[in-house]
């Protein structure tokens, strides 16, 4: 929840700091710039976590997550406001390079895949609650919503009782140096970046384009919150989905699901097929994600866990990042409807590419991530 927490208030906000040069792109970072420090934060906290421990870095990463989070509902200044999100990135990236490292850590086999698939559930979930709710907050001002960002305490306390550190595997000794696989382990990367910066098109411009047919905030909230849904959904259905295809398979279907989610969503322009295409993408990334988080538990060295977990969450965020700055561009030229109609037929042309490499290679499937 921590960057799109906020998207229901991105039109008031707009509104509030109207007389601040840049303000269209600046109330834009203010949710995405969290996503930055998470990019360049994540390998310091990988490292923290294969060499401290998970554990403290947990701890004290829900910690600036509550601090930093709430900040911004006191914060007058839209500079300050931003440095109060980069803060929160940081803790982002904490936060989940350690709960990466503990899942697989506690965790593998079918065990390992249907853990990951909770953990997307529940992920997702809690955009399903937040996000409506922080819609009905927004009613009130438009700070409020910062509030929830202090949930992250009461999280805190519960992980003081229930966190221990992993198994005596994660310190055993990484062979050929944590070099193994490094193609397929860049690939993964590659592609989390991408897919998660098309599919952050729904918080960054689902909003604006609502709130020109004169949808409110509440009714935003709802409908942003639809995807992140669909993402539970995704995250139910990934176990069974893993067991009856391998990796790569799964990266096609999930591809494909977003384009076709975002075609819809752009092809109708309408509220009913924003909504359904939001349903229809998102339930793409609530595959793509355990997928991928999945596919690098297989092959990270115990010892090396930590470092490279932080590199996916390094390339969602970063991808969350660049994605107003790259389809602000094509916003301009073509409007945010053609926005997402382009990037559902870019993202189909990738799945039926990938497809078909697939059928020419079958016997390098298992190479591909």
């Amino acid at each position: 929840m921590a960057p799109a927490i906020i998207a229901p208030s991105l039109p008031a906000m707009e509104r509030v700091f109207a007389d601040q040069p840049g303000v269209s792109l600046l109330v834009r970072l203010a949710m995405t710039i969290t996503s930055l420090t998470v990019a360049f934060s994540a390998p310091l906290s990988g490292l923290a976590a294969d060499r401290v421990g998970r554990r403290p870095l947990l701890l004290s990463s829900l910690v600036l997550y509550a601090v930093s989070g709430t900040a911004g509902y006191f914060l007058t200044d839209l500079w300050s406001l931003l440095s109060s999100r980069a803060l929160l990135g940081i803790a982002v990236g904490g936060v989940m390079t350690a709960v990466n490292a503990i899942i697989t850590d506690w965790f593998d086999g079918p065990g390992r895949a249907s853990f990951l698939g909770l953990q997307q559930v529940f992920a997702s979930l809690s955009g399903v609650l937040f996000l409506p709710l922080a819609g009905v907050l927004a009613t009130i001002g438009w700070r409020v919503p910062f509030w929830l960002y202090s949930l992250a305490a009461a999280v805190a306390l519960v992980a003081v009782f229930a966190v221990r550190e992993g198994s005596p595997a994660a310190s055993a000794p990484v062979e050929g140096g944590g070099r193994t696989a490094t193609g397929s382990v860049l690939g993964i990367y590659a592609l989390a970046l991408v897919a998660t910066m098309v599919f952050y098109m729904a918080p960054t411009q689902v909003p604006f384009l609502l709130a020109r047919q004169g949808i409110g905030p509440v009714l935003i909230g709802v409908i942003v919150a639809s995807g992140t849904l669909a993402s539970a959904l995704g995250g139910f259905a990934f176990p069974a989905l893993r067991r009856r295809l391998r990796s790569a398979a799964i990266t096609v279907v999930c591809v494909a699901l977003l384009g076709a989610g975002w075609l819809l969503a752009g092809g109708t322009g309408t509220i009913t097929g924003i909504a359904a295409g939001l349903l229809v993408g998102g339930l793409g990334v609530g595959l793509a994600i355990p997928n991928l988080t999945l596919r690098l538990s297989e092959l990270a060295p115990p010892a090396w866990r930590g470092r490279i977990f932080s590199g996916l969450v390094a390339a969602i965020f970063l991808g969350q990042f660049l994605s107003p700055l790259v389809v602000q561009p094509v916003v301009q030229a073509f409007g945010v409807d053609d926005s997402f109609t382009w990037a559902g037929i870019a993202m189909l042309a990738c799945a039926v590419a990938a497809g078909g490499a697939r059928k020419r290679n079958p016997n390098k499937e298992r190479a591909v991530p």
